[in-house]
């Protein structure tokens, strides 16, 4: 595995991959490089011109759809104009946003982040052939999932915290759904992945102090979008373990090519886990369609 990249990416033609936040960074060195590979590309942006432009730039094998995770209705929405999909890449994500809440009510980070993943996620299981891959952070080792106060709505709100506990939360919503999927016989396979530390549009967006100092880190420490694409390409592609966590494989995890990564005991807490996905169907009412055997 060591020195995987984009040139290792298997045969895609034939294939469909979503990819949610596809007009830029990450997500849009993902579409570009599997739609390069030969696969169909779904994008489902909120900003659809953004992703039209960059939908122009890869050609007939990208399609833009509009998607806004802050928003069930348009979660539904999409989900019923899709007719099936081999991947879905769960990509999409803000970081460290000053306090605001969704169309539906839930803080932002959680709410665009997992809580819109996972209702994406579900209704769309039942269409999506091979497997499911969301993308976590190494900042998820700062998260704590406080089920009592999931939308911040009595704690005082640390943006930082806050995009901790909603990163943890992908990850551990990656690991529950592939117990469950196993449990019910599915081999369908559910992965996740991180970027490291990569230079992309996400950190330009929390309206304060921290866009300066995190635009000097980029310039000075991270690795590029193309490079912190790799882990979630290799995990959309190639095989993987079951419930696996995939980033890069240099400086603590930060940078470099792709491989197994570590996390934190509280990532594999699956008590906390089973937890938060009952409060997570409550909040969102989808129940996801698995079939017990």
């Amino acid at each position: 595995m060591s020195g995987w990249d984009i040139s290792d990416i298997p045969d895609q033609a034939g294939r469909t991959v979503i990819v949610t936040g596809a007009n830029s960074g990450l997500g849009a060195v993902t579409a570009r490089a599997l739609a390069g590979a030969g696969a169909r590309v779904i994008m489902a942006c909120r900003n659809e011109v953004k992703a039209r432009a960059v939908a122009d730039e890869i050609g007939p094998n990208a399609q833009v759809r509009r998607l806004d995770l802050a928003d069930l209705t348009s979660i539904h929405e999409f989900a019923d104009s899709v007719d099936g999909a081999d991947v879905l890449i769960n990509n999409a994500g803000v970081m460290a946003v000053p306090f605001k809440r969704t169309a539906d009510g839930f803080e932002m980070q959680i709410g665009t982040n997992h809580l819109g993943h996972f209702a994406l996620t579900g209704l769309l299981l039942d269409k999506i052939r091979d497997r499911v891959v969301t993308l976590s952070s190494g900042m998820h080792a700062i998260g704590r999932i406080d089920l009592e106060d999931l939308n911040w709505e009595r704690r005082s709100y640390q943006r930082w915290a806050a995009y901790g506990q909603s990163k943890l939360a992908n990850l551990m919503f990656a690991r529950e759904l592939q117990r469950r999927l196993t449990a019910a016989g599915s081999t369908k396979v559910s992965v996740a992945a991180h970027p490291g530390y990569a230079a992309t549009e996400l950190q330009g967006h929390t309206e304060s102090l921290y866009d300066a100092l995190m635009s000097i880190g980029n310039r000075l420490f991270a690795q590029s979008a193309e490079m912190g694409a790799l882990p979630t390409l290799f995990a959309a592609t190639s095989e993987v373990e079951p419930g696996g966590f995939y980033g890069p494989t240099g400086l603590r995890g930060m940078r470099g090519y792709p491989g197994p990564s570590t996390s934190t005991a509280a990532s594999k807490d699956e008590v906390m886990a089973r937890r938060l996905w009952e409060l997570s169907e409550q909040l969102t009412k989808v129940t996801y369609p698995f079939v017990r055997r």
